[in-house]
């Protein structure tokens, strides 16, 4: 398997009494991404989760973790890759700095790096201030933000997240979401388990959607939209102030425009690839004013429900 990535699997199953609760999955997962992996209650998402960490063993196939057989080699394995459960569980007569000071000592970490690393984490989780406060008066939100520190204690090169929003308030996601999309520039590969798919489509650079433990479809968000709900093309809606005649037989001869359809200022524009620069220059040589020109963006609600629906379906 390759170095290239965080995670790989081929055909890895999961039986529970002969019955497949993770069935010949293969997927991918690069370094210093971001990967959402989605599906609901029952489509094998913990199940995969704890092969991953090495906590259930494959019943078939393989994975592979940094190159590292979680199976085999499960305590170098979490020894790289943290784990942020969707209940995050802190002595709650401990402090911050006293509940990661723990942590370090299980982890083996030097007093003198534990020190260091504890500042180090609270500062990038934003709660430098409330280090000496006892986790039993923390919010939801600072729980969850003190979970996110927990696991980069040992920076690891992989954390797993398991619902992390839940239960938090609007400000709380989305301090929780920034503070995610920073990880990967500290070197950090991110798995996101969630059912929220807004925030996924948020934070994630791909995801895959598990439906009756397969992987249905893996991919970029924008490369499954134009996949589940365009046939594959591109869909350009195109403004422009007082057209010129003949404009749209143009457009039309342009390489890879397949369908164009015109509304007076307005052109929708079916393409085989973005055509935006070319459509673009030649609406400018007509001696026309181009107003706006955008791609039509899918929203993973869209793509999630076009594949499970199918799914559910055969």
């Amino acid at each position: 398997m390759s170095e290239q990535f965080a995670i790989e699997t081929r055909d890895l199953t999961k039986k529970y009494d002969q019955v497949a609760v993770v069935d010949k999955l293969n997927f991918q997962v690069r370094e210093n991404e971001i990967f959402g992996l989605l599906g609901p209650n029952g489509a094998g998402k913990t199940t995969t989760i704890l092969m991953l960490l090495g906590l259930t063993e494959p019943s078939s196939g393989t994975v592979r973790v940094f190159n590292l057989d979680p199976a085999r080699d499960s305590l170098k394995v979490k020894r790289i890759v943290g784990y942020l459960p969707e209940e995050v569980g802190f002595y709650d007569n401990l402090t911050a700095r006293e509940n990661l000071r723990f942590i370090a000592e299980l982890n083996r970490i030097s007093p003198a790096e534990t020190e260091r690393r504890i500042d180090e984490a609270l500062e990038k989780v934003g709660l430098s201030g409330e280090r000496d406060l006892v986790s039993g008066k923390f919010s939801r939100g600072m729980r969850q933000r003190l979970g996110i520190a927990d696991v980069l204690i040992k920076q690891p090169k992989m954390v797993i997240l398991d619902e992390p929003t839940s239960g938090l308030d609007p400000k709380g996601i989305n301090d929780l979401l920034e503070l995610i999309a920073n990880l990967p520039a500290m070197g950090t590969t991110v798995m996101l388990s969630s059912h929220q798919l807004y925030q996924v489509q948020k934070v994630c650079h791909r995801v895959g959607i598990l439906s009756k433990g397969k992987m249905v479809v893996e991919g970029g968000i924008e490369e499954l939209g134009r996949q589940a709900l365009a046939g594959g093309r591109y869909l350009i809606d195109v403004e422009i102030a007082e057209p010129k005649a003949g404009l749209e037989e143009i457009i039309k001869g342009i390489a890879g425009v397949e369908k164009i359809e015109a509304d007076g200022r307005m052109f929708k524009i079916s393409t085989g690839s973005d055509l935006r620069s070319q459509i673009a220059r030649l609406v400018i040589d007509s001696g026309a004013s181009l107003v706006q020109m955008k791609v039509q963006e899918f929203t993973l609600d869209d793509i999630y429900m076009k594949y499970f629906q199918e799914k559910q379906e055969e």
